[in-house]
């Protein structure tokens, strides 16, 4: 973690917080980093999260990239490329409604993202404007992946 320089935390939530840091060698590069409430006692434990497991796989432009996986004294951290704000913040603090051609725009790469992420063979199963960051409607980005599940595992599915 000494590649990072914490900025603040985020957000707060079940499984983890999630901080704003700085790199330190490219201080204009900002990532936020998913730092686990759970220990995790032994590397494999990490790499078998369903979180780790699919993003490693999943490389679109529309959904969040998961840069790098670090375990430090029983903690775990996942880098993630920073967005500047959900979808939900978005909508909430806007007083009137978007231009159809947004909402377009919003829709047509949450479906770019979905449909990559289902010819893989994952469904995310927590969809909603919160787990839909963004930087504007220029760019979408579907993230969380806590409850993501491959179509190949086992079910049940809702577990």
């Amino acid at each position: 973690m000494e590649k990072y320089k914490i900025i603040k935390q985020l957000g707060d939530g079940t499984y983890g917080s999630v901080l704003l840091a700085q790199v330190k060698d490219t201080p204009q590069e900002k990532v936020a980093i998913k730092r686990m409430k759970k220990k995790y006692y032994s590397w494999q434990e990490c790499m078998d999260l369903r979180e780790v497991k699919a993003l490693q796989k999943i490389r679109h432009a529309n959904v969040i990239k998961l840069k790098e996986v670090i375990r430090e004294d029983n903690n775990l951290y996942m880098i993630f490329e920073y967005m500047n704000e959900n979808l939900y913040e978005l909508m909430k603090k806007r007083d009137r409604l978007f231009p159809e051609t947004n909402v377009r725009n919003v829709i047509f790469q949450l479906l770019q993202g979905l449909t990559y992420m289902h010819k893989l063979g994952f469904f995310h199963r927590d969809l909603k404007p919160e787990n839909i960051l963004c930087k504007g409607v220029e760019l979408i980005k579907i993230a969380d992946f806590g409850l993501a599940r491959e179509l190949r595992s086992r079910p049940p599915y809702t577990d």
